[in-house]
């Protein structure tokens, strides 16, 4: 039996949300099947393709929902799941039993273990390890700063391949191994290891470029580096430049989108925080009350910049009151 797991690209809680689901489906639904996974990423236009949803299961992890009929498993977390009203309408009348959404969860994964547990007796246990990882990541709960930049933990290492990698056939390779065996031991994988050079020296000369290009003010740090390749950055660098911020807001260009970053300073105390999923939805992005996104075709790089400089001057006006 196949079953098609779709999950969000590129990035570490997508491709953990994907492991556990596929380990859970396994332990507690139907041993045997056989998985495939693809990745979804944010993008201006249909977000979805209904021919590749050929599995004789279909899930969605971590990402927007789908009112398709084929699609029989869905879990996310984001404030901005739906697309549309029509669609949460949709989601809210569905008789299924095995979609599911809580904006309150950190990260997908936590969450499809708590639903896994509680709803079919799923064991956690084995992979508490990506489990507490995804979750501190997805949720920025680290202890400081460094923690989030430094990158000494294996995990902050294969997080960091997984939002650079440009090989379409690399998750398929790592999702498996995720909840298999110890990350340490993923990490050293020699199809991962062989890439992590060049990556610790990119995101070097990525925090020196951040340095140049961070204008920090009233609260809020801007940056543009859309003529750098560099869609894939760390994007709590802002805050370890920076750590008086309480926003940042980064455009930045790949070869399907321009990008507007809407993040706040998890080490930041401040009250009366402003909703950013709320800012980025009036553009058309979504995502967390306390991070979230925009895309724009990657033709629309100065509609992108100028959504950005908006975004920027209201969020310093908050800070002015």
């Amino acid at each position: 039996m196949k079953v098609r797991v779709f999950f969000h690209d590129k990035c570490f809680d997508g491709a953990c949300s994907a492991a556990l689901f596929a380990r859970f489906y396994r332990e507690r639904i139907r041993d045997g099947a056989e998985f495939v996974f693809t990745g979804l990423a944010h993008r201006a236009g249909a977000l979805f393709d209904e021919s590749k949803f050929d599995g004789e299961e279909n899930a969605i992890v971590d990402f927007k929902y789908s009112t398709s009929p084929k699609v029989t498993w869905w879990f996310d977390h984001h404030q901005s799941a739906f697309l549309t009203p029509a669609d949460q309408e949709h989601f809210e009348q569905q008789p299924s039993n095995y979609k599911f959404f809580d904006p309150d969860y950190k990260s997908c994964t936590k969450f499809i273990a708590t639903i896994a547990q509680q709803r079919f007796g799923f064991d956690p246990g084995p992979v508490a390890e990506v489990i507490e990882w995804a979750d501190m990541i997805d949720g920025a709960q680290f202890p400081d700063a460094r923690t989030a930049v430094e990158l000494k933990e294996p995990a902050m290492k294969l997080a960091m391949v997984i939002e650079a990698s440009r090989d379409p056939l690399f998750s398929a390779r790592l999702i498996p191994l995720l909840v298999n065996q110890p990350l340490a031991k993923t990490v050293a994988e020699p199809f991962i290891a062989e890439l992590l050079p060049p990556l610790l020296e990119r995101h070097q000369k990525s925090i020196g470029l951040l340095k140049e290009r961070t204008e920090s003010r009233e609260g809020t740090v801007f940056f543009d580096v859309s003529d750098q390749d560099l869609d894939g950055y760390n994007k709590f660098i802002p805050y370890y430049l920076h750590p008086e911020s309480v926003y940042s807001v980064g455009l930045s260009k790949s070869s399907f989108r321009a990008k507007v970053s809407v993040g706040s300073n998890p080490w930041a105390n401040t009250a009366n925080m402003v909703n950013l999923a709320a800012i980025c939805e009036r553009y058309g992005g979504g995502g967390h009350a306390r991070v979230g996104a925009i895309s724009f075709g990657p033709e629309q790089l100065d509609q992108a910049r100028a959504a950005a400089r908006e975004i920027v001057e209201e969020l310093r006006a908050s800070a002015r009151g």
